[in-house]
């Protein structure tokens, strides 16, 4: 039987890239995007076993939507990959280093720390809550949430680490609270049959960081392949 996976975000960069390596695999994806054009567009380049889902992750309705068009077409949801991200809502922004400059705690604008954490935090746990009705209804679900070096406080908080200083409260510091997240979704979870996982992946070369990455879509994403193609003995927690 196929698995059916959903990855938010996934009309470029690498949740594009994680639904088509998992389509390749024989699952059936779900790729979510906020722009169903993009997605529609996305899911036709992957090819058969795609199928583009509206999914904005700070709309309630488009989430509640997407949970129902799930249960109508497949019944079910064995993975879930919280790929959807931002870095900014800025469109003035011509690289990293003046993103770097009007993210500082002491400049940055608390709409826009609100605006990222509403698609980071808020929304992956939105997403998480939907979903998990489905996830009930199989019998090797997994839940694996994209995250970043940057949200890690003791690798952060350590001078001798090349990006200590850029962790600020917008995007590194969403990560920090996915991370909580996620830890608590790991707690609640952990008696039930559901996994979770966290995952960093590499510093990708995609739009999220002005296309300044160092690692190819294909290589940054391989941990967040990795974890989403564990079975049922794969680790959880």
């Amino acid at each position: 039987m196929n698995r059916i996976a959903l990855v938010t975000g996934a009309n470029q960069g690498m949740g594009k890239q994680v639904a088509k390596e998992l389509v390749s695999d024989g699952v059936a994806v779900f790729v979510g995007s906020r722009d169903l054009a993009r997605g529609e567009k996305a899911a036709a380049e992957i090819g058969d076993g795609a199928t583009a889902l509206q999914l904005d992750v700070t709309d309630a309705a488009s989430i509640a939507r997407a949970a129902e068009r799930i249960q109508g077409e497949a019944g079910r949801l064995d993975l879930l990959v919280n790929n959807a991200g931002i870095s900014t809502t800025r469109t003035d922004v011509q690289d990293m280093e003046m993103l770097r400059a009007l993210s500082k705690p002491s400049v940055v604008p608390l709409d826009e720390v609100r605006a990222v954490w509403e698609v980071n935090v808020f929304g992956a746990l939105a997403v998480c809550q939907a979903m998990l009705p489905l996830l009930r209804k199989s019998s090797d679900a997994r839940i694996v949430n994209v995250t970043s070096a940057q949200g890690s406080l003791t690798t952060m908080a350590d001078p001798a680490f090349p990006f200590h200083p850029t962790f600020e409260p917008v995007y590194s510091a969403s990560k920090t609270a996915l991370n909580a997240v996620t830890l608590s979704m790991m707690i609640e979870l952990e008696a039930t049959d559901i996994k979770v996982n966290l995952v960093s992946p590499g510093f990708a070369n995609t739009a999220l960081v002005k296309f300044e990455g160092t690692e190819s879509v294909e290589d940054a994403c391989r941990e967040v392949v990795r974890v989403a193609r564990l079975g049922p003995d794969g680790p959880t927690g």
